[in-house]
């Protein structure tokens, strides 16, 4: 019985390596799916959040992960806090990256 697994094992000569390919090839299938259906999808989310956050500007109506709507009515600390009108004479420091949403864009730039 042992004999005839050495056989089988020494018989591969020259088809070690297209074997080796085959044996890896449903491993590299799987990988490409989680990059395609998983990986890709979600940097290019955070790309999108990261531009969002970026064009933050006042009058913006916006929406934290906390679920609380406001209007930006103001910056601090070089852009990274921003003040956000909840109320009548209620406004809260926010960070810059608690925002999730923006639901109307604010005042427009004049030129």
């Amino acid at each position: 019985m042992n004999i005839l697994f050495a056989m089988a094992q020494q018989g591969g000569g020259a088809g070690g390596n297209s074997n080796f390919l085959v044996s890896f090839l449903p491993f590299l299938l799987i990988i490409a799916v989680f990059y395609f259906l998983i990986i890709r999808p979600q940097t290019k989310k955070q790309k999108e959040h990261q531009k969002l956050l970026q064009a933050l500007q006042k009058g913006d109506n916006v929406v934290t992960v906390g679920g609380i709507h406001g209007k930006i009515v103001g910056f601090k600390n070089d852009n990274k806090v921003l003040l956000v009108k909840v109320d009548d004479n209620v406004k809260l420091e926010i960070d810059r990256t608690a925002i999730s949403a923006v639901n109307g864009k604010g005042e427009q730039k004049k030129q």
